[in-house]
């Protein structure tokens, strides 16, 4: 405890100290309200069965917030392999019903993955190859989902 000139308790620090528990309580809070939910996955193995693509959609709840959203991943990965799986799609912003938290993943010969999605999605990042596997990725809600859509490897 400290005393100022006149014996009283110095208010100051017993501030500080108050606002500084305060402030890691916030913390805390703020860093436990953050939770990640799955709420659709799926795989598919490659023809010859070397290569499993899995993909897996995310509500995120951000926080203190009340705004969420989801976010759905694919990975490839060697079958069998206890190595973290590589990302080759992330689309993000899209809404919470099922047919518009889905991938679809389709082998179209041992080395070719297509990947189909439709609704309002972003495309936050895109891998066009991996291990000598061509990745191609179609938004089916797209207006001529034959060709604008569609993002091959060159």
């Amino acid at each position: 405890m400290f005393v100022d000139k006149d014996g009283g308790r110095d208010c100051s620090m017993a501030l500080r100290v108050q606002l500084l528990l305060l402030a890691a309580s916030v913390a805390i809070f703020a860093s436990g309200c953050r939770s990640s939910e799955t709420i659709w996955s799926a795989q598919a193995k490659s023809p010859d069965g070397k290569v499993v693509a899995s993909a897996r959609a995310d509500l995120r709840n951000k926080g203190l917030s009340i705004i969420s959203s989801i976010d759905t991943n694919v990975y490839v990965n060697w079958a069998g392999d206890k190595r973290p799986a590589m990302l080759v799609l992330n689309l993000a912003d899209g809404s919470d019903a099922p047919a518009d938290t889905t991938v679809e993943m389709k082998w179209l010969t041992p080395t070719h993955l297509e990947l189909t999605y439709k609704g309002n999605r972003s495309v936050g990042f895109q891998a066009v190859k991996w291990a000598g596997i061509d990745i191609s990725v179609r938004d089916l809600s797209s207006a001529d989902a034959n060709t604008s859509g569609t993002r091959t490897a060159p």
